[in-house]
Formats: structure tokens, sequence, C-alpha cells
């Protein structure tokens, strides 16, 4: 075990225990903990796929009432081998989140799950209720074909140029085809250099279209196009981030709208407490999935957030999520500590 201090952004008092989990299929899955050693287990669930964790959720957490884990999903952040596709679907991740909870000794834990994380935090509770005492969502994606059409085809409109650049980096002719040519072009074996021009791309597509929800968007998206150099750094990296996004994107995550829908159906009537949190201005995930699932789980918590986009760095998203978690977990703060932390 390796100890890593926090950015001077997180909480001061916090510091990551990093560990790797080994699958029989060869892939190694870093997780970390934060928190009190006594405190409720919570684990964080990132987005992307394939965009690894953020340390800077940390400041959501009272980190004296709770243990917190972060997890990078297989093939993305510290996790190795970086970009890999094989072995990765999302049952997959969802084994190695029950492997990572028994290692730890959690008898159960809750859930904090944004955008992808929260569709995977949906799934994960509804096919192991037993091991979830509760879920929080922020900015939730259904996994549905048609936010993958709004994304790549219905977004272009927000940011027309860095779409332009993303279908020629992609060398797209037809609009419709613009998400299966990414996912072609970052397949192994393809040319690195055009790997390399999607990725930046695609990541600065990414950028303008998030930047669309904010007031200062504009001037955010003129940066973008400005400083095309700076994220060649990061090229690689992204390579194995989108190559892993696409091909899940490709098989709607190994879910669908449907199918998650029901999940969530099935961890509620489990007794699996769940609360969502959205941007009202979100550009990734339509508003309207709030209330797709609050039709599906009339008992869940939802929130619309009406100044907020989908990163979960505005501070009134970032506020309401924290709230969700306080209102969520910390009832069970002291029960928690006897009958949810861990096995005797």
């Amino acid at each position: 075990m390796t100890m890593r201090s926090l950015s001077r952004h997180t909480q001061a008092a916090a510091a990551l225990e990093v560990h790797t989990l080994r699958t029989r299929d060869g892939h190694r899955v870093w997780y970390a903990l934060a928190g009190a050693r006594d405190g409720v287990p919570v684990a964080v669930l990132h987005g992307g796929p394939g965009s690894g964790s953020q340390p800077g959720v940390l400041r959501l957490f009272d980190l004296q009432r709770f243990r917190v884990v972060l997890i990078d999903q297989r093939g993305t952040g510290a996790s190795t081998p970086h970009g890999s596709v094989r072995h990765n679907r999302t049952d997959y991740l969802i084994a190695d989140l029950e492997a990572i909870r028994a290692r730890l000794g959690f008898a159960r834990w809750g859930v904090l799950g944004g955008s992808w994380g929260a569709a995977l935090a949906l799934a994960y509770a509804g096919q192991c209720p037993r091991s979830v005492t509760g879920v929080v969502l922020r900015g939730l994606f259904l996994t549905s074909a048609r936010e993958v059409r709004g994304l790549f085809i219905g977004s272009r409109k927000r940011a027309p140029r860095a779409w332009s650049r993303l279908r020629a980096a992609a060398r797209c002719e037809q609009p419709a085809t613009l998400a299966a040519r990414c996912g072609e072009t970052l397949q192994y074996g393809a040319n690195e250099a055009r790997q390399r021009a999607l990725a930046l791309a695609w990541r600065g597509y990414e950028n303008a279209v998030l930047a669309s929800a904010s007031p200062r968007g504009a001037a955010q998206r003129r940066a973008n196009l400005r400083n095309p150099r700076e994220p060649q750094r990061h090229a690689r990296k992204l390579i194995g981030k989108y190559r892993i996004q696409a091909h899940y994107l490709a098989h709607r995550c190994w879910l669908g709208e449907t199918r998650l829908l029901s999940l969530a159906r099935r961890a509620a009537a489990a007794g699996v407490s769940i609360a969502a949190v959205h941007g009202a201005r979100d550009p990734v995930c339509p508003r309207g999935n709030l209330r797709r699932l609050s039709r599906a789980v009339p008992s869940a918590r939802v929130e619309s957030v009406s100044a907020a986009g989908h990163l979960a760095s505005h501070p009134a998203l970032h506020a309401c999520v924290a709230q969700a978690l306080t209102a969520m977990f910390t009832p069970t703060v002291e029960e928690g500590r006897s009958s949810m932390r861990r096995a005797a």
C-alpha cells in the first residue's frame, strides 16, 4: 500500500490509501480510500465511460464521517492495461465492485455515480441490491441510442467548429456514422497519428459542448480552439479514454434504457434508496432523464438544478449532490458504524 497526498484544492486532512485489485483476466483495477476508517462506506463511480477518478470529488464528503472509495474502472485512470477493451464490459465492472467491497470487508456500502457512473451505479444496485444501501446520482445517463445520437449529431449545433474538426479527424462523410467511425479509428492497430488527432478532436468537441451550458461558454470554446496544443501531453491517455468510451457506446453499455430502468426498479423494490440530482441545462444527458427515472421509480428523490449544466464543479450542482449524500447516508452513520462498516 502507498500513500498519496491530495491536491491543495481537496480537503487538507485527506490522503488516499492506494490499492490494486488483480483480476483473473489480466486487469489491475486501481482503487483508493479516504476518510474515517470507521466511517460510512461510499463507492464513487466516475463517468465517461473511460474518464477515471477525480480526487476533487472528495470535497463532497465530510471525511470525518465517511469512508470514501474511489475506483478507476477497467482500463481507465491508473488501472492497467490502460485503454484496454479486452474483458471490459459492464458485467465485469460490476464484478470488480463486488470484489473490492468484499476485500474491504464492507457488508454493504453506498454508491455515488456521475453521468456514466450514475448508470453503472443503478445497474450495480439492481444486480446486487443486498450489497448497496443507497445510490446518489448526478447527471444521469440512461445509455440509450437516443442520447448517443444527441451527443454526436444533435449537439453539433452547440459547437459547430469543434464538431467539424471531430468529423474531419474521423474521416466521416455521413453524420449518422460519426460514432461508429470514431470507434473504428481508435481500434488497436489503427494509425497512431490518426488516433491522436481523433482523440484530441473528440476532447475538443466534448469540452465545447460542456462549455455551451455556461454563460462563459463562448469564451471557453474560443480558448479551446486557440490552444489546440495544450492537450498534446495527454494524447496517449486520451486515446485510451475514448477507445473505451467508443467501445461502450457502441454497445449501449450492455444496458440500454429499458433494462437500466428495470434494474432501478428492482433496486428500489429491494429497499435501495435512490436520489438523483440533474442540471437543467445539461447538454450531454437530457434533463428528461430525471423524469424517466421518476416514472420508473416513484420513490426516487429527484432534484433539477436550474442554473447548472453537466459538470459536477458547478457550485449549485455540487451543493445539491453534497446535500443528497448527507440526507441519504448521515442518518445511518451511528448504526452504519456497527452494521454496515465491517463484518466482525
